[in-house]
């Protein structure tokens, strides 16, 4: 058969798959994203029906799904929230960095996996999934409530810490020489200063630039100037994701509402293909030896999760049930953490640590908004009797 149709055959049957995986996630109220990685995980190594044509052409589209994540997320923000957002809630958020990523690196550390590996799985358990988070406040009506603000914070705070930590990691990958990687380390900070202080300064010239009143038009503006920056900061030792998160944070105003409303089609179709490839390059008979390991991971992070939540949130002036919100709303893992993972991976870290990421994001994944939904009637009754 020729090589194009056995593409189109397995990509579609990839997609429609999706499709009804995606549909099944709505009905029963989950985040679709631990069904697409099972889908990846049947579909590669060790799976029950691995690819054997379409896995190169996936691997570019979920780079792409990377890219579309992060600019959008970027697009939540303006550089103007971002500085404020760092003065005003840096102590939570410092709470949140050692809380959180100290599970994953003590848990490398103790595995004997080495430095490497223990950078990389902090990342790994540190980040909350935004995309999830902001979608179990929207279903749950948490939108409008006076924590909000508060967990928001938290993820542009982890968000440009991750702006920091990538290039970190990258370099350490990479093998590079404590020198080299202190040169890679510096222009990548550069690099993202720079862009920051572009956003700051002539934000108003990027967006007359970008603005179209022609929908196509607008969407290829601004899909092709998020490829390019990625592909320069991907260039200049900085994560291609980073570079589409600081084209996101230069856009605001109306811009950024109708830049959001056309790419998120575009996003969630590449995201979900960006979740597939990761289970595409994990093999599902490893991860039932780290099952357990992984389930205690994610039992420690959704503690350190609700710990940093409440503190938070007591520290804006919150009651007992906005802090539990916080908390809750914060525990569920995706995006970031399979980024991370998927570097690691890239990098030949160590064989067990795609399992073990892969096995933690799927439980927190699905539990984080299971957990969300179940416990809203019990802090409703907690906000009624306070």
């Amino acid at each position: 058969m020729h090589h194009t149709a056995i593409l189109f055959l397995e990509f579609g049957a990839v997609l429609l798959g999706l499709g009804v995986l995606g549909a099944l996630a709505l009905r029963v109220g989950i985040s679709p994203i631990p069904l697409y990685l099972i889908a990846g995980l049947a579909f590669g190594t060790g799976g029950v029906l691995p690819l054997a044509t379409s896995e190169d052409f996936i691997s570019v589209g979920a780079e792409i799904g990377v890219v579309l994540l992060l600019l959008t997320l970027g697009l939540e923000y303006n550089a103007d929230e971002l500085v404020a957002s760092l003065k005003g809630n840096a102590p939570a958020g410092l709470v949140d960095l050692v809380l959180n990523a100290a599970p994953g690196a003590i848990c490398a550390l103790l595995l004997g996996w080495g430095p490497v590996a223990a950078v990389a799985m902090a990342g790994v358990t540190y980040a909350t999934s935004s995309g999830i988070t902001a979608k179990v406040l929207s279903d749950l009506g948490w939108i409008g409530n006076r924590e909000t603000p508060t967990v928001l914070s938290l993820l542009v705070f982890e968000d440009l810490t991750m702006a920091v930590y990538l290039p970190v990691l990258t370099a350490m990958l990479a093998g590079l020489s404590l020198a080299a990687g202190a040169v890679t380390v510096a222009i990548a900070l550069a690099t993202v200063s720079a862009v920051l202080l572009i956003a700051l300064r002539f934000g108003k010239w990027i967006e007359a630039f970008v603005s179209s009143p022609n929908n196509e038009v607008l969407l290829l503006k601004i899909v092709g100037l998020a490829l390019l920056v990625a592909g320069l900061a991907q260039q200049l030792q900085v994560s291609a994701a980073v570079g589409a998160f600081l084209v996101g944070i230069a856009l605001s105003g109306q811009l950024a509402h109708d830049a959001q409303a056309l790419l998120a089609p575009l996003r969630d179709l590449f995201a979900a293909v960006f979740f597939v490839f990761f289970g595409l390059q994990t093999d599902p008979t490893k991860m039932l030896p780290v099952a357990g390991l992984a389930a205690l991971l994610a039992l420690i992070s959704m503690i350190t999760k609700l710990l940093t939540g409440a503190y938070a949130a007591r520290r804006a002036g919150i009651a007992t049930a906005g802090r539990a919100r916080a908390g809750i709303a914060l525990i569920p893992r995706g995006e970031f953490n399979i980024v991370i993972a998927g570097l690691a991976v890239a990098a030949g870290v160590h064989p067990d640590l795609g399992p073990l990421a892969a096995t933690y994001v799927l439980i927190l994944a699905a539990f984080g908004p299971l957990a969300a939904k179940l416990v809203q009637p019990l802090i409703t009754a907690i906000a009624k009797r306070a």
